[in-house]
C-alpha cells in the first residue's frame, strides 16, 4: 500500500480508504449496500490487513447508523487507524437542524464522536456548501473544535472552486485552521473535476479524496453495451448518483477497461481505480463495497501500475472538451502556464500542437 500528503498537511494517508456508506442499510440508503456490525469488522480486518489506515463515513449515511457501526467495528483498534467524517445535512428537526451554522457543527461533532464511540476525529469535512451561513462563522466553529482537541484537521466536499477560494480566504485571513482536503467526485465517466478543482488543489495545496470512483459501478464492467443492467446494482435501484449524460460514452470507456483488464488478468473496476491514481493531486479513493468479494477485488488496484499506453488509451476516450476560458487559454496563454495550469490544459495543447 502507498501513502500519500493529505495536502500541505503531514499527515499520511493511504491511497485506498474504506467508505461506509454501504454500513446500515436505512432509508434511501439501502440502495447502498446494508452492511452489520459482523461485516464490517470483517471490511476493516481485510482494510488494515492491506494497509489501508483511512476510514470514511458521515452523519447522514444511514441517520447515524453507519457511524455507529463504524465505531463498533473498530473496537480495540483505534491507534492503527485515521477516521474521517462529514457534517452539513439534516440530522435532526426544526430549522437548525442543518446546514454549516456555529450551532449545527458543534452538536453534529459531539453527536458523531459519541456514535464513533472515539475522542477526537481526525479528518472533519463539510459535507456540502451552505448559502446561507457565513464562512467566518463556519470556520470559527471549525477552529474551536481543533482547539478543543475534538478534531485534527478539517476539509471541504462537494464545493465549487469558488467556494473553495473563498472558504480558504476566509480561514487564511482569520487565521482560522485551514482545510487541507477536498472530497469530490472524480472518475472517467465524470472528470468536470479537472476544469477547476484538480487545478485549485495543485495550487492552493489540497489532497483529493474521491468518493464513488466507480461511478456507482457503472465503471465496474458490469454495464456493458447491448447488456441489460445487472441485478444488485445501485443503477437498478435508482441510485441516481452519479448521473449519466452520454450513456454511449460510458460505454466506450467500459469496453477499454475490460479490454485492458482482460488483457491484464485483473478486473475493469481495478483499472478504472489505477488509472484514478495517476491524476494530478489524488490523494486517497474512497471504496465502499457491497460485498467482501467486491472489496477483496478493489484493494487489489493499490498494486496495479498502468502502462503509459493503457494511461493515453483511457484519456483518451473519456477525455471532455475544453469549456471557456479554458479553450482560449490553450491557444492564447500557452507561454505562460503554471503546473495548475497545464494540469488541464497541457494534454490539450499537446495534442492539437497549438
Amino acid at each position: 500500500m502507498e501513502y500519500r500528503q493529505l495536502g500541505r498537511s503531514g499527515l499520511l494517508v493511504s491511497t485506498l480508504c474504506l467508505g461506509t456508506m454501504t454500513f446500515g442499510g436505512k432509508g434511501a440508503f439501502a440502495a447502498t449496500g446494508s452492511t452489520d456490525v459482523a461485516g464490517a469488522r470483517r471490511q476493516v480486518d481485510m482494510c488494515l490487513e492491506a494497509g489501508i489506515n483511512l476510514f470514511d463515513t458521515a452523519d447522514v449515511y444511514s441517520a447515524g447508523l453507519s457511524e455507529e457501526i463504524v465505531g463498533e467495528a473498530i473496537a480495540g483498534r483505534r491507534q492503527q487507524l485515521l477516521i474521517a467524517t462529514k457534517a452539513r445535512f439534516r440530522m435532526s428537526e426544526g430549522p437548525n437542524g442543518t446546514g454549516l451554522s456555529r450551532l449545527h457543527l458543534i452538536e453534529a461533532c459531539n453527536a458523531s464522536l459519541k456514535r464513533l464511540k472515539i475522542e477526537h476525529i481526525d479528518l472533519y469535512q463539510l459535507h456540502q456548501w451552505d448559502g446561507l451561513t457565513p464562512l467566518e462563522e463556519t470556520f470559527e466553529a471549525l477552529d474551536t473544535l481543533v482547539r478543543q482537541g475534538k478534531v485534527r484537521y478539517v476539509g471541504v466536499s462537494n464545493f465549487s472552486a469558488w467556494h473553495v477560494m473563498k472558504a480558504l480566504k476566509v480561514a487564511d485571513e482569520n487565521r482560522f485552521i485551514r482545510p487541507v482536503a477536498q472530497q469530490i467526485h472524480y472518475t472517467l465517466q465524470a472528470r468536470e473535476a479537472e476544469q477547476e478543482l484538480v487545478p485549485l488543489s495543485l495550487d492552493q495545496g489540497l489532497g483529493l479524496l474521491v468518493w464513488s470512483p466507480l461511478a456507482g459501478g457503472l465503471l465496474s464492467g458490469k454495464h456493458r453495451r447491448g447488456k441489460p443492467t445487472p441485478e444488485g446494482t445501485r443503477q437498478l435501484a435508482n441510485w441516481s448518483e452519479p448521473p449519466v449524460h452520454d450513456q454511449e460514452r460510458l460505454f466506450d470507456i467500459v469496453e477499454i477497461l475490460v479490454e485492458i483488464g482482460q488483457k491484464r488478468g485483473v478486473s475493469a473496476a481495478q483499472v478504472a481505480l489505477a488509472w484514478l491514481l495517476t491524476r494530478p493531486a489524488v490523494a486517497s479513493l474512497v471504496i465502499g463495497a457491497r460485498t467482501e468479494a467486491q472489496l477483496a477485488d478493489n484493494l487489489q488496484a493499490a498494486a496495479l501500475v498502468l502502462s503509459p499506453e493503457e494511461i493515453g488509451r483511457l484519456d483518451e476516450v473519456s477525455r471532455p472538451p475544453l469549456a471557456y476560458p479554458y479553450w482560449h487559454q490553450a491557444k492564447a496563454a500557452k507561454d505562460r502556464l503554471s503546473p495548475a495550469d497545464k494540469s488541464l490544459l497541457g494534454p490539450h495543447i499537446d495534442k492539437a500542437g497549438v
